[in-house]
């Protein structure tokens, strides 16, 4: 019972969570941090003018970009929550390819955006953008992992 209310919420939610705009990773860094993540970013960076300015459009095509990103996650999580019972292997080989190249996506696009932010804060900076966005990243990945069921059967709930 307590699995299939799980598929049941995980679904619902997944679904909301790419209808929303990726509300889902707003809800976690806010309660991980206690901020939004716009101004968690803003007060970790410090920046000052004109870096600033260049810095904010710059990031603002991050967040499109890493948006899309999170949206295809987050389709890739309602299709295996849909089918995680029938996994077939043609499925499940189809469901771990794609979110391998997912995370491949991830990583280029921190590899691109280090790269712009570099040029327009300098490494420091740059290096602070990205390890943010990687812990972020994780932070919510983790939360995500967390929430979903195994292939196959594993409890997670004992604890030892």
């Amino acid at each position: 019972m307590r699995k299939v209310l799980l598929i049941a919420i995980m679904a619902i939610s997944t679904v909301a969570f790419a209808q929303s705009g990726l509300k889902q990773d707003i809800d976690v860094i806010q309660s991980l941090y206690g901020k939004s993540k716009l101004e968690l970013v803003s007060a970790y960076m410090k920046l000052q003018e004109p870096q600033a300015a260049a810095f904010w459009k710059m990031y603002d095509s991050y967040e499109v970009e890493r948006k899309a990103l999170g949206q295809k996650r987050i389709m890739l999580l309602d299709d295996y929550v849909q089918n995680f019972e029938t996994l077939t292997e043609a499925k499940a080989d189809k469901l771990v390819t794609a979110v391998s190249d997912n995370n491949i996506a991830y990583e280029k696009l921190f590899v691109k955006y280090y790269g712009q932010a570099k040029k327009i804060v300098g490494a420091m900076h740059a290096a602070k953008f990205i390890q943010l966005e990687g812990a972020l990243f994780t932070a919510v990945k983790a939360e995500t992992q967390n929430a979903i069921p195994f292939v196959g059967e594993i409890d997670r709930s004992v604890k030892k």
